[in-house]
Order: C-alpha cells, then sequence, then structure tokens
C-alpha cells in the first residue's frame, strides 16, 4: 500500500498528487511509529524502484527534519518522545541500507542518519554511530557501503556542533582517510571522503593529515581533484578568518583562537601542484565552466592572502621560466599565478616584482591567443586594485591605460576584464577630496576613455554580450564617480550622451517582438538610468539646467516600463539622485511622479522595487522637507500596509520602519498625526527576538532593532525642531526598555550602539531640563557610552558617543542648577 501511495506522491496529476499526499499526511498523524516502519521497509526494499525508495527516505527524513524553526522542534520533541524499540527499529534498518545495491537508496538513508543523528548526539543516544560508519569504511570491501557511509560522515558532520564530534575525530578522520587514499580503486568511494574531510575540518584539525588530499588534487579523475582543491580553499578560508580573530583578540585582549596554521605548513607541497593545475586548460575550455585550473587559480590566491609573504618563493620561479613560453598554456598559467599571489604578501616585497614585470604584461596584451590576453588583463586590474602605487609613474600609466583602452575593441572576455582594470583605476587614483581636487592621475586620459567606452557600447558584440556591455557601462559609471573637478565638462557632455541614447530606446521598445530582445533591450535601459545617476551625483546642484530634460526622460521610461521591468529600480534610483541633488526644486516634479511611486509602494511581490521605492520616500523627504505634507498621508498608508503585507519580503520592513524617522523629521509636528499609530508598529517590531543559533534571523532582527532605532531617532529630532518633544514622554519608558534590551544581546552590532548612543543624544537634548534623569542614570546608560568611546571599528561611533555623553551631563546638570 505504502509504495502506491509514495509513487502517486510523484504522478503528473494533481488530483491524484494531492491526494496521496493527504494520505501520507494522515498515517502520520494517526499513528506515527507505523508510519515511520512502513517507510523504513520502502527504502530498505531492493525490489523497490529506485525512485519509490528515494521518495520513501525523504518522507522519513522530513519526519525529523525541517527549515522551520517552530516546526522542527515539534519534529525533534516527537522523536524524542518515540519509545526506545522503535527508534532502534529506525536506526537498524536505515542503517542497513547504507549497503544497498542502489546508490540512491543508500545515499538517501545517508541523509536519513544524518538528520537523526542530529538529534540523538547531542543527546548521548547515538554513540556507536561514527564507530559503525568507521568499520564500513575500514573493514568492507562494498563500494557502495563505503560511499553511503562516508557520505553520512559529511552530512552528519555539517548538521551537527563540532563539539559534540570531538571526541570522535580520530575515527571520523580514520574514516575519511581511509576512503581517500589513492590505494581506493573507486572515484566515487574517493570524491565522498574528500567532501567529508571538508565537512569534518572543524573537529578534526588536531590529526590533520595533507598527504591525502594533495594526492587527491592530483587525480585524473576532474571531480575528486576538484573536491581536493576546494578542501584546501577551505582551509585557507577558515584560517584567514582565524586571523582576523586573532587580530581582534590581541587589540581587545582577549584570549586568541587556536590556529595550527596548516596552509603554512603545507605551502611549499601545495604550490608545485597548484600551479601544475593551472596548466590543465584547453582552447575549448568554457568562459563560465568551473574547472580545475580556475579552482586552482582561486586556491592560490586564498593561499596567498592566508600565508603572505611565504607565497612568493615557491611561485616566483614558475613565473619567470614561463612567462615567455612558446606554449601558451604555461605563458597563462605564469600570468594567472603572478596574478593569483598580488594580495597577501607585503606590497613593498612587491613592488619590485611588479615593476619589473609591467612591461611584460603590457606586451602580452598583444598576444596571439585570446586567453593569454585574458588573463592579462584580468592580472593589469589586480595590479590596478591591489598595487596602485606602482602605477605612479607617468609612462608606467601611460602605456596601461592605452593597451587597456585598446582592449575594449577586443574579445567580449578579454573586454570585459579591460573594464573591470579601468574600474579599479578609477577608484584607486581616486582625489582624496572630490570636491576639493581639481585634478588627478587619470584627468588627461579621462575623456579619451570615455570616448572608447561609448565606441565599445556600440560595437556588434556588445549588443550580443549582454554582460560585456553591462561592464562597459559599469566602468563608465565608476569613472564618473570617482573623477576630478576638472573631468566635470565631459561628465556634462556624458550626461547629454546618456539622454540621448535613452530617449532613442524608447522610441524603439515598441518596434521589438521578440521577448529575449526586450529582454535585453530593458537591460540596456537600466545600464543607461545606472550612468546618468552617477553623472547626477557626480554634477552635484550643475545638474539643475538639465533637470526637466532628466526628468522628462525617467518618466518616459517609467511609464511606458512594465511591472516586472529591472529598468524600473535604476530609473527609480536615477529618480532619487535628482531630487537629492536639487532638493526644493524637485515639488514641481511630484504631481506627476507621486502616482507610479505610490504603485511601487504597493508592489509587494516585487520587494526589490518596492525596497527602492521606500528608499526613494525617504529620499524625497530628505529633499522637501515640508514641501512633501501633501503626499504623506498616501505615504503613510502604503507604508503601513506594507508592513501587514504577508507578501512583501522581510527585508523591506527595517527600511520601512526608517522611514517613518525621514517623514517625521521632515514634516516636524505634522507628524503627531500619525504618532499613535507608528508607536505601536515600533513597539510590536522591537519585541521580536531570534534564537542563539539562528544566525540568518539574528542578522533580520538586528536589520530590524536598526530600523526602529533610526525611526525613533527621526521622530524625537522631528518633533522637537516642531516643538512637540512632549508628545513624546509616554513612550520614552518603552523605548529605554529596548535600548536596554538591546544593550544586553551579545549579538548587537556596532551600527546599533551607535543608533543607540544617537537616540540616547537626541532624548537629552529634547529633554533638557532634566525631565528623563532617571532613566539617564541608569547604570547601563553610561556602560554603553564608555563602549562606544572605546570602539575600535568606526570614529564616528566614538564621536557619537562623546557627543551623547555631553547631552547627558548637560541635562543632569541642569536638574542639579534648578534645584
Amino acid at each position: 500500500m505504502i509504495a502506491e501511495i509514495l509513487a502517486n506522491t510523484l504522478n503528473p496529476d494533481q488530483t491524484i498528487r494531492e491526494e496521496a499526499v493527504h494520505q501520507l499526511e494522515t498515517l502520520e498523524n494517526e499513528n506515527f511509529p507505523t508510519y515511520l516502519q512502513y517507510l523504513c521497509e520502502e527504502l530498505a526494499n531492493e525490489n523497490s524502484p529506485s525512485h519509490i525508495r528515494t521518495v520513501a527516505g525523504i518522507s522519513l527524513k522530513n519526519t525529523v527534519s525541517a527549515r522551520e524553526i517552530a516546526r522542527k522542534e515539534q519534529m525533534v520533541q516527537r522523536w524524542i518522545a518515540l519509545n526506545d524499540e522503535t527508534k532502534q527499529s529506525v536506526k537498524y534498518s536505515i542503517l542497513n541500507t547504507l549497503n544497498s545495491d542502489d546508490i540512491k537508496a543508500g545515499s538517501t538513508a545517508a541523509q536519513v542518519i544524518a538528520a537523526i543523528a542530529a538529534i540523538d548526539i547531542p543527546r548521548n543516544q547515538w554513540p556507536d554511530l561514527i564507530q559503525i560508519l568507521l568499520e564500513n569504511v575500514t573493514k568492507s570491501n562494498k563500494s557502495n557501503l563505503k560511499q553511503a557511509s562516508l557520505q553520512t560522515i559529511g552530512y552528519t558532520c555539517e548538521l551537527i556542533n563540532p563539539e559534540f564530534l570531538a571526541a570522535q575525530s580520530n575515527s571520523i578522520l580514520t574514516a575519511v582517510v581511509n576512503g581517500a587514499v589513492k590505494e581506493e580503486p573507486n572515484q566515487e568511494v574517493r570524491l565522498a571522503a574528500i567532501q567529508a574531510l571538508t565537512n569534518s575540518l572543524e573537529f578534526t584539525r588536531d590529526n590533520f593529515e595533507q598527504e591525502l588530499t594533495i594526492t587527491g588534487m592530483k587525480s585524473d579523475d576532474e571531480k575528486v581533484a576538484l573536491q581536493a582543491v576546494e578542501f584546501w580553499s577551505t582551509v585557507c578560508d577558515e584560517e584567514i578568518a582565524l586571523a582576523v580573530e586573532l587580530e581582534e583578540a590581541q587589540i581587545l585582549n582577549t584570549a586568541p583562537p587556536v590556529c595550527h596554521y596548516f596552509a603554512k605548513a603545507a605551502v611549499n607541497d601545495l604550490v608545485p601542484t597548484l600551479l601544475w593545475l593551472l596548466t590543465k586548460k584547453s582552447m575549448d575550455d568554457e568562459d563560465d565552466e568551473w574547472n580545475i585550473s580556475m579552482a586552482a587559480a582561486t586556491c592560490l590566491s586564498l593561499l596567498a592572502t592566508c600565508v603572505e609573504d611565504d607565497i612568493v618563493a615557491p611561485v616566483l620561479p614558475f613565473v619567470e621560466s614561463n612567462i615567455n613560453n612558446s606554449d601558451w598554456v604555461y605563458r597563462e598559467a605564469a600570468i594567472m599565478a603572478f596574478g593569483s599571489i598580488l594580495e597577501g604578501p607585503n606590497p613593498v616585497n612587491l613592488y619590485p616584482l611588479v615593476n619589473q614585470a609591467l612591461p611584460l604584461l603590457v606586451n602580452l596584451m598583444k598576444d596571439d591567443i585570446t586567453q593569454v590576453k585574458d588573463t592579462t588583463a584580468w592580472t593589469l586590474g589586480r595590479i590596478s586594485d591591489v598595487l596602485p602605487d606602482t602605477l605612479k609613474n607617468e609612462d608606467t600609466l601611460h602605456s596601461l591605460v592605452t593597451v587597456v583602452t585598446e582592449g575594449l575593441g577586443d574579445t567580449p572576455r578579454v573586454a570585459s576584464n579591460c573594464c573591470w582594470c579601468l574600474m579599479n583605476l578609477a577608484e584607486q587614483l581616486e582625489p582624496e577630496d572630490l570636491e576639493v581636487n581639481v585634478t588627478y592621475p587619470l584627468s588627461k586620459y579621462f575623456e579619451g576613455i570615455v570616448t572608447a567606452l561609448l565606441n565599445a557600447s556600440q560595437q556588434e558584440q556588445a549588443n550580443a554580450e549582454i554582460n560585456f556591455r553591462a561592464s562597459i557601462y559599469e566602468a563608465m559609471s565608476t569613472l564618473v564617480s570617482h573623477c576630478s573637478k576638472d573631468c566635470l565638462p565631459i561628465v556634462a557632455k556624458l550626461t547629454e550622451v546618456t539622454l540621448q541614447k535613452l530617449d532613442e530606446t524608447i522610441m524603439l521598445q515598441n518596434q521589438i517582438v521578440n521577448i529575449d530582445d526586450r529582454l535585453a533591450h530593458h537591460e540596456l535601459q537600466a545600464n543607461l538610468c545606472s550612468v546618468l545617476t552617477s553623472c547626477i551625483r557626480r554634477l552635484d546642484k550643475d545638474i539643475a539646467v538639465m533637470a526637466d530634460n532628466i526628468m522628462t526622460t525617467l518618466l518616459r521610461i517609467i511609464s511606458s516600463a512594465s511591472k516586472s521591468s529591472t529598468v524600473l529600480e535604476d530609473a527609480f534610483l536615477a529618480v532619487g539622485a535628482l531630487s537629492a541633488v536639487i532638493e526644493g526644486g524637485f515639488n514641481k516634479y511630484m504631481e506627476s511622479f507621486v502616482p507610479y511611486l505610490n504603485v511601487a509602494l504597493q508592489a509587494h511581490e516585487e520587494y526589490q522595487m518596492c525596497s527602492i521605492a521606500v528608499g526613494l520616500v525617504g529620499d524625497i523627504c530628505r529633499a522637501l522637507n515640508e514641501g512633501v505634507i501633501p503626499y504623506t498621508d498616501e505615504f503613510m498608508n502604503h507604508l503601513l500596509e506594507d508592513l501587514q503585507s504577508s507578501i512583501l519580503h522581510r527585508d523591506v520592513k527595517p527600511a520601512i520602519l526608517s522611514c517613518f524617522g525621514d517623514i517625521a523629521l521632515a514634516i516636524g509636528s505634522n507628524f503627531v498625526t500619525y504618532l499613535p499609530i507608528v508607536m505601536v508598529v515600533l513597539k510590536q517590531a522591537s519585541s521580536m527576538e531570534a534564537s542563539p543559533n539562528d544566525y540568518d534571523m539574528i542578522d533580520y532582527v538586528n536589520q530590524l532593532r536598526e530600523g526602529i532605532l533610526e525611526a525613533y531617532v527621526g521622530i524625537v529630532q522631528g518633533l522637537k525642531s516642531g516643538n512637540c518633544a512632549g508628545e513624546m514622554a509616554s513612550h520614552v519608558n518603552d523605548i529605554f526598555a529596548f535600548m536596554h534590551n538591546i544593550h544586553n544581546d551579545v549579538e548587537k552590532t556596532e551600527s546599533l550602539i551607535r543608533c543607540i548612543l544617537g537616540l540616547i543624544g537626541d532624548f537629552a537634548d529634547a529633554f533638557p531640563n532634566g525631565e528623563l534623569n532617571p532613566l539617564f542614570s541608569e547604570p547601563w546608560i553610561s556602560e554603553i557610552i564608555r563602549e562606544g568611546k572605546k570602539m575600535r571599528g568606526s570614529i564616528s561611533t566614538k564621536e557619537v558617543a562623546k557627543w551623547a555623553n555631553q547631552m547627558v551631563k548637560r541635562s543632569l546638570q541642569a536638574a542639579s542648577v534648578s534645584y
């Protein structure tokens, strides 16, 4: 019976499928132990079709595991409540299924075992599991059993907190080493072993061995080799993170984390293998297909970051001996190796090497082989990004800019890296103060670069390769954003050209019928809007003379775009930039624009569009101040509806709460109308908490709290400016309790601390006569001010802490004087 029901869950007929799901749910709810028995029997049934066994296994796993926290906890408690006989029967059955001739059934059983282990091992209810799996790997000659057992170890290590498995790390390591050794004939077993080793790194570190993974990197089976390289990338990632933690511990004088420096110990063995893997390329490799050569380059780059100066000596001889090699594969590998080690070692040690290499790299941009030019352009981009001081010589910069702008006419893959190089140059050579510095190193090349980018955008290949075209316009935007004042006349011309191109796209759009062509057309409009946004921001007040033309064009784009078109988001961002620059001058466009803004605020299913619209409301409020009052009723209604929506993505909601503060700051005393409902909403939102181990939820709650605090800041400042601060008096106890709760939270961020300090200062400023002194006298207030003063991250946090301290002292002193 159960097999038929399981088969029906896959039936293409929706009615049959839904009925089968209902039958399974009924059986599960009415007699859970029997339901488990049926599923175990079907998963173990060697005569059952593979797909039915897989469905049985997945259904079994879903009885003990779920994504939603509340539902998962219910399932855990239900499993714990089962009698021991039932649980042992399930475990015995699924462990036996690991030995199945059906690989899929064994793999599914591995997932079920791991899900149950995640419940039982932390409660010491399955102490012999790892030993059983170890024996399966070391004492059996059956490949299927070895593979499934190693998969079980991998899944289990992924799901369980390392502390619960640390005592069994020897057994885990022994199992994966046995599966990964070169003597193991089955490649799938070796692959499963290396995957398990990667997952178990957290608690096998004390017994770590490197030989097996380096052997795995040399495997003829690319899947095994990729996993071995990925393992070392994981090691480097972890040790890079540990280095940051170690630095923080030294600053804060806390206990340092333990780091075994596996990468540093292995560097001389690893590097030759990685360099060898860099040469595993062919002309037929796809640009976007992940392969062993790409993985090796990524690993080498992480290794350089991890071991720093120790990477140079083993890599440099390979570069020197192969950069002019007649075989393009070795030539390209040498360039890739050099580019991969530019971040990590002390820049002072790299400067002479880069200065020596730059003329060679410039010449290699004219190589006959596209792959060589592509990697060369990428390496020049890396130099521009991480070692820009090597480009201060005028001749060097001139030759670099020349070959890179010429490269814009090459194949899309080469030209895209040239765009990236130009972006890095623009960012790294940016003037110290855009409003003060009249010129900068790229000034003399600026117009030529912009012209070359515009010409590249007109090439046929730019229209055929959407990603390449996007790179061109992104480079334009970056150049504009970071240029000096003497480039502004060229930026003004680029603005006019961009508007002209946008107008042309509007005239053409009704002629486009093909869906792919329409999507590409919308992408082009979005790219042009991004460039326009950068031009508006860089020209600042000088854009006012073009404001009418800009808004006319943007309104035409917005009115003709479909609801789900990506161009809407970029057009709205351009409008936001314009409002921020011309401020009160934006008022004349409100009547025409607000209807579109209101529609976007109601786009609950298009949450990114809705999020941008919420941000734009804030931009408009800051631009118009009390000029926004005629529109605030509509804005507030939509924002409150957004908060109540069950469809709108939760990530938008912190921004909505913050937007209440923007509105209050703009309209001052007029916000009193909205105060009661907003304070209810903020209080409700402030009650949200996150489970200790749910890191996604912790991040979200922190974002939500930041939005709440920003709302309070705007409201307090806005009401004070309108002489209505007293309206907040009945809410201060709740607000201070909320801030105190955050202060006690170990997961609070520096941004939250800064927001709390700002709000404390604002309250002291709004109630200067000692009305809130009982709250200011609470010990946690002085604690968080001291914490803010000691912050080593942002200077602004220290400044806000000092200001808040002054405001609180002034309030306390004012009260003592009044007595």
